[in-house]
């Protein structure tokens, strides 16, 4: 009996020799460093050539909404695996492009099961927000007179508080 390679045994296959992502990009926001999706390709493209693999990532909609679509496809069978993500509504079309980037990578990452520490990871966990935002948070809340203000909890909810107080300030 004639075995048949699958796609699942061809990703399985690319999975052991796709080795370490190098990181070659740095979010200035986070100051961390990532793979960005240019490397990722790069790195990955003479693998899915070598295992007669494609992978194709249109844009697409769910019930009217974007959203990106990974297909991984067997190029001598057209056996496939695919998956859609919802992408954010977001009116901003380099934001959005920023969005479609950021999705692609982490679909790829998560098809490929590549391994990578968790960079963006440092978003999700709150810093407490500094001394100085702090102070700017008591300022701009002092000038608004917010009453019984509170403090921001997380460095990114001072960020958000202190621009949107300062929006309030130039309004008025």
């Amino acid at each position: 009996m004639e075995s048949k390679t699958t796609i699942i045994t061809k990703l399985h296959a690319l999975q052991s020799e796709v080795g370490a992502i190098t990181k070659n990009a740095t979010n200035p926001f986070f100051k961390s460093k990532y793979f960005d999706i240019n490397g990722l390709i790069e790195h990955i493209h003479p693998l899915l050539e070598k295992h007669g693999i494609v992978i194709m990532q249109p844009l697409t909609h769910i019930g009217g909404k974007p959203a990106i679509r990974t297909i991984v496809a067997d190029k001598a069978s057209d056996e496939r695996i695919e998956d859609v993500t919802p992408l954010p509504m977001i009116d901003d079309p380099q934001k959005m492009g920023a969005a479609i980037t950021y999705y692609r990578r982490y679909a790829l990452q998560s098809f490929l099961l590549l391994g990578a520490e968790d960079d963006d990871g440092n978003s999700a966990k709150p810093e407490k927000p500094t001394a100085e935002q702090l102070k700017e948070v008591e300022k701009l809340q002092f000038l608004l007179g917010v009453k019984d203000a509170k403090k921001p909890s997380t460095a990114q909810q001072a960020d958000q508080w202190i621009k949107a107080y300062n929006k309030k300030l130039e309004e008025k």
